[in-house]
């Protein structure tokens, strides 16, 4: 028989005369539960509070200072200014994209604050909301509420690859991306 291992005979018997007597163990069948907790969906109570708390903020009577030059845009005081110029270059590759057409602005302002409540869940940095040209109110509006939430970073008139003029990119504060 060739020997398959490389190893001289001696070493082979050697090998055989050290592990004589010995015995084979008996594997455990232990199954060690994972560090991690297990992510489930959150109950349907939690998703329409979670959308409730997060469209409190949109008010119709604020007028928040945005630019009228150029695209619509705007960065929360305390952010870096070079996130705006991020999203303006479409850098950014949203991750989750809310389609406003043909809804009224009272469901347009429940979807937001559901977008936003969906992002800070799933730790989504970037979003796109579509909200087309039609008669421009909710083209109008949009910017408006978006300004008024405390956890928009920033948010930009979308690249043309994202939808142009007819939509917008957005930054989301999340708690990963408070670490950055």
């Amino acid at each position: 028989m060739k020997n398959k291992f490389g190893l001289k005979d001696e070493d082979i018997h050697l090998f055989k005369e050290s592990i004589s007597g010995t015995k084979k163990i008996r594997q455990d069948q232990i199954l060690h539960a994972p560090i991690r907790a297990k992510v489930t969906q959150p109950s349907n109570k939690k998703v329409m509070q979670e959308q409730i708390d997060a469209s409190f903020y949109f008010s119709d009577e604020f007028q928040p200072l945005l630019e009228d030059e150029g695209p619509t845009r705007y960065l929360k005081p305390s952010s870096n200014p070079y996130e705006l110029k991020k999203l303006r270059r479409g850098d950014y590759v949203p991750e989750l994209f809310l389609d406003l057409h043909g809804l009224t602005q009272m469901e347009a302002k429940q979807e937001i604050g559901a977008l936003i409540a969906a992002c800070k869940r799933e730790n989504v940095y970037c979003a796109c909301i579509m909200h087309g040209h039609g008669k421009h109110i909710l083209k109008q509006q949009t910017p408006l509420w978006l300004a008024q939430h405390p956890d928009i970073i920033a948010f930009h008139q979308a690249p043309k690859e994202w939808g142009g003029n007819a939509a917008i990119l957005l930054l989301i504060e999340t708690i990963e991306s408070a670490r950055r």
